[in-house]
């Protein structure tokens, strides 16, 4: 059996990531995955075993999601997204397959519709149409009008055959955030969350009684890692270690070196073995995207979440808040970082120390293959 994916990722690398973990699922089950991804390159996250297509690049100018940049930083004109467009069509046909899942799309990525459209009437037009899921998170940017909502109510009842809702719904229902209509709710499957496996702590004990300040594998964060920085001041004897990822981490290190000057603070590249030196860690500093919150459940870290909110984005905020009834979370807004708020939660997390088990449900990759599977096999 063979599955596609396509996904875009414009800021961080959240939603790439868990494409990826779903294709790395797909391949365990035997199935042939191409996924087709179509923001910047993330040679961070684990591409093992899955068939990658980098189409022509695209990044957000910043937090501007509707002003869409090339690889190279330039507006991307309609030239650029027409050719994107015509290499994502002519994968979709020579790949053929099965299972075709459009990450985030019809809930998100509006101003990439006509591409996903395009895709999509591709899709419906092949000899042997596949089955068509979109795949959408626990929460997502409710809409800013209802008009949308209702376009995404159309498109999904013209393409598509469900819509994966990768969230424990004992945790968190699409509703809390996406109104839910009478169309649309059929559609739904919960898969519970999707999330590689626990991961084991790091063989080397990188990590071990450390605070660890991440920001996701996108560029964001710089304030963040400044008010850290000045944190670690307050806290001489403590060891901090601040990862940062995105395509100027090598510029923001250097920065942040000469900051940290004086402190124990170790500045270095987002790493791949983050989710292990997190069983070590005394703590961790982060905003609240999707991939992060799960390897703080999983891990059972103590943990300060800082929501990413510029742009008027409540999607971080609203998970924040879902998790802040767990013992070690606390959720510290943007607007109130300092050094001193950030110390004053980080020591009421280090109080309360590791969490025990939450009981949420992490096999929403494999139940995801489970269910996906077995629709293409039913249309056969």
């Amino acid at each position: 059996m063979k599955t596609l994916i396509a996904v875009t990722h414009l800021l961080g690398a959240g939603h790439l990531s868990r494409a990826l973990t779903l294709a790395r699922a797909f391949v365990a089950k035997g199935n042939d995955v191409l996924v087709a991804s179509g923001g910047m390159p993330a040679p961070q996250l684990d591409h093992s075993g899955v068939q990658m297509l980098q189409l022509p690049a695209l990044r957000s100018d910043g937090i501007n999601f509707t002003h869409l940049l090339d690889s190279a930083g330039a507006p991307a004109d309609d030239s650029y997204l027409e050719h994107r467009s015509t290499a994502l069509n002519c994968a979709l046909a020579a790949f053929q397959p099965d299972i075709l899942i459009t990450e985030l799309f019809p809930f998100g990525r509006r101003i990439l519709s006509a591409e996903f459209l395009s895709l999509l009437d591709t899709a419906k037009s092949l000899p042997t149409p596949p089955i068509i899921l979109s795949s959408i998170r626990d929460i997502l940017a409710p809409p800013s009008k209802p008009s949308k909502a209702t376009r995404t109510d159309e498109i999904t009842s013209t393409y598509y055959d469900a819509v994966l809702v990768h969230s424990d719904p004992h945790s968190t229902q699409l509703d809390q955030s996406w109104p839910v209509s009478e169309n649309l709710a059929p559609f739904l499957r919960y898969t519970g969350y999707v999330a590689p496996p626990g991961a084991t702590p790091h063989p080397d004990k990188a990590g071990t009684g450390e605070i660890l300040v991440s920001a996701g594998g996108g560029s964001v964060g710089e304030a963040l890692f400044q008010t850290a920085v000045k944190t670690a001041r307050l806290n001489p004897d403590q060891q901090w270690r601040l990862l940062v990822g995105g395509s100027n981490a090598a510029d923001q290190v250097a920065k942040l070196a000469h900051l940290a000057e004086g402190t124990r603070t170790i500045i270095e590249p987002a790493r791949p073995d983050f989710r292990q030196m997190l069983h070590n860690a005394a703590a961790s500093v982060s905003m609240c995207g999707y991939n992060t919150a799960l390897d703080l459940l999983q891990a059972g870290t103590p943990a300060v979440m800082i929501p990413f909110d510029a742009g008027d984005e409540v999607e971080q905020t609203l998970r924040a808040t879902s998790l802040a009834s767990l013992p070690g979370f606390s959720v510290l807004s943007s607007t109130d970082l300092t050094p001193e708020t950030l110390n004053s939660h980080l020591q009421k997390v280090l109080n309360d120390g590791p969490r025990a088990d939450t009981g949420l449900k992490f096999d929403g990759a494999a139940q995801t293959v489970q269910l996906a599977c077995a629709m293409a096999e039913a249309r056969i």
